[in-house]
């Protein structure tokens, strides 16, 4: 669980109402909102620093040269090059025949990663976290096909969830048909250890066979669940994939915590998170902020840009912010947190 270091008590009764069955919109997404998604992702620009490298000819500058749309250069004429590529004013100033190159376009794979361990169906304000990554991820879905590319996905709640890359409407649904089962807060971790302390890992290392080389690949999570190992396997993918982690925060983990005793609960276990004292109150905001320091940290060293998305904010227009700045080749954090 998030903060499980600060319960006073826990207990294993199950939670007394299914949270999924009310709502909608705070703890559980529905197909309709995530279809109307298509609309906000008109006018967002998936950036890349790769050429693409798949097979399937796209919308993107390829590490392949062939007969494409963009021009390249004009070299020399050789045995066996197509006519219809002459570059017959070059031949003329030059005297000798010369041909055109043109730079190939191919298409890249988006690939959506999603963490949902028990800590992302949580929020003390706007929507869970839960929710906030399925938004995200539908956004990120349509972007993809509106763009021409592929969309893929691996989910993980509990059990890892794998969706090769698809194009077109088809891709985009379903990746949310899984969305939608996959963070269901009651459903979505029942029967499964979700609590696994080095599940992150486990998808990562997953990760690097759904996304092929050259892939663009977005990872939603709260990265409470990083550890020593977690550079390694991010800096591995990052050698051949596009990477932008996006960190879902709640308000409870930015901001000074309030006097009181809170109930919480994974949907297993519930105990309380008491905050009467100084003393408590300022443990919690300490374990927050090195938290979140070792998510920058860990995302700088590995060169992968970090956008912090809060569980209030309008995620399509977080989106546009993090991809504002796309063109640079530095990793960047956006929606900082204190």
């Amino acid at each position: 669980m998030l903060f499980k270091k600060f319960f006073s008590k826990t207990d294993n009764r199950q939670s007394s109402h299914p949270a999924g069955a009310t709502f909608p919109g705070v703890v559980h997404v529905s197909s309709d909102e995530l279809v109307q998604y298509r609309l906000s992702a008109r006018d967002l620009k998936l950036g890349s620093r790769l050429s693409a490298r798949s097979i399937i000819t796209g919308g993107h500058a390829s590490r392949f040269r062939g007969r494409g749309m963009d021009y390249l250069e004009s070299r020399g004429y050789q045995p066996g090059d197509d006519i219809r590529s002459m570059d017959w004013r070059v031949t003329a100033r030059s005297g000798r025949a010369h041909v055109k190159i043109y730079q190939e376009e191919r298409e890249r794979p988006v690939v959506v990663m999603l963490d949902l361990g028990p800590g992302m169906f949580f929020a003390t304000r706007g929507a869970f976290k839960s929710v906030i990554a399925a938004r995200a991820a539908a956004l990120i879905g349509w972007a993809a096909i509106q763009n021409g590319d592929r969309i893929g996905a691996l989910l993980f709640n509990g059990g890892h969830h794998e969706l090769r890359p698809v194009g077109g409407q088809r891709g985009a649904l379903r990746l949310i048909r899984q969305l939608i089962r996959a963070t269901d807060p009651v459903a979505g971790t029942a029967g499964s250890d979700a609590s696994n302390a080095g599940h992150l890992n486990d998808a990562l290392a997953r990760l690097r066979r759904v996304a092929r080389p050259g892939s663009l690949v977005f990872i939603l999570s709260d990265f409470y669940a990083i550890d020593d190992d977690t550079r390694r396997h991010l800096q591995r993918l990052r050698q051949h994939c596009d990477v932008v982690a996006c960190q879902i925060v709640d308000a409870l983990e930015t901001e000074p915590l309030l006097p009181g005793r809170y109930a919480v609960s994974d949907g297993r276990q519930r105990g309380i998170l008491d905050t009467r004292t100084a003393a408590r109150r300022r443990a919690c905001s300490e374990y927050f902020s090195s938290h979140h320091h070792a998510v920058a940290r860990l995302m700088q060293q590995s060169a992968i840009p970090l956008q912090r998305i809060r569980t209030t904010d309008d995620v399509a227009q977080s989106l546009r912010a993090a991809f504002a700045g796309a063109a640079s080749a530095a990793p960047l954090v956006r929606g900082d947190v204190a």
